[in-house]
């Protein structure tokens, strides 16, 4: 299902406010991780499913992953939170405000209220998008994907696209324009930079888990700097004080943040042994 204020199917802030007859823009009201999981509870309701095999994400995904097993811990089997964290870094929230300061600085943003001027504040969002996919990738991807290749033999000797990784940088930023809402990319990172698992806790991230049921695979990847694995392992030391079954694996990878999108055998064979390991205990 999409996600709560996003831009492809559900409701978001380029939606019509039925009140106005216009996108809600900068007047849609701030959502959290919490919300979105809340919303996606009443989906399986409507479809009268009672309880989900697995619920499983990455990064963002993860969040929802973990918001799931302690607020609904008896609606779910088991839990995969990937590539993830319970709360969001000091250095996380930079990059995230640094993106949402390129497109709210872009003149053709008016205040979010660019859907009547048939505008988009394309290159603020470019440039976000570009921040955030240098987080993506590791250095070693970098340097294996790219190195210090040029696109031509003859230099600009200015600032165009020279090396092959600037060239990359603006494909990313300018395809992901067409396809993706500003005021969406707003308002999706700033939910992630308010998610704390701890904050209804009273800072103790076990007690989150407390009446959890699920059998948990965590799991993070060696070259992860934007959710390293040291996050990981604080998700895994609150799960240690249950009594839950839990399992997690540090993957090898050199591709960063984004290896679990991308062909890493490994994550994949254990999650199939995770899986199949589930279904033989609930006999499915």
């Amino acid at each position: 299902m999409n996600v709560l204020g996003g831009c492809m199917g559900t409701t978001g802030p380029s939606s019509i406010n039925s009140d106005t007859g216009k996108p809600y823009g900068m007047d849609f009201p701030i959502f959290t991780i919490k919300d979105m999981v809340n919303l996606q509870l009443k989906l399986i309701d409507s479809m009268h499913i009672e309880k989900l095999f697995s619920v499983i994400g990455g990064s963002m995904g993860g969040m929802q992953v973990l918001e799931w097993a302690a607020s609904y811990p008896d609606r779910i089997y088991s839990a995969i939170p990937i590539a993830t964290s319970y709360r969001h870094s000091a250095q996380n929230i930079a990059f995230h405000e640094v993106g949402r300061q390129a497109i709210m600085n872009d003149p053709d943003w008016y205040q979010g209220n660019y859907y009547q001027k048939k505008l988009k504040p394309r290159h603020g969002l470019s440039v976000a998008r570009m921040i955030a996919h240098i987080t993506y990738l590791s250095e070693g991807a970098f340097q294996k994907k790219f190195g210090r290749d040029m696109q031509s033999k003859v230099l600009s000797w200015g600032f165009d696209a020279d090396f092959q990784v600037e060239s990359y940088l603006r494909h990313q930023g300018s395809s992901f324009v067409d396809r993706f809402d500003a005021n969406s990319y707003l308002y999706i990172t700033r939910a992630m930079d308010y998610f704390d698992l701890t904050s209804s806790y009273k800072g103790d991230l076990s007690l989150a888990f407390k009446k959890a049921e699920c059998k948990f695979l965590i799991v993070s990847f060696t070259s992860d700097w934007l959710f390293p694995s040291s996050e990981s392992h604080e998700i895994v030391k609150a799960l240690n004080k249950t009594n839950l079954d839990i399992s997690y694996i540090e993957v090898e990878s050199d591709k960063g943040h984004d290896s679990f999108l991308l062909e890493v055998n490994e994550f994949y064979e254990i999650l199939s042994g995770f899986i199949s390991g589930v279904s033989r205990k609930i006999n499915i």
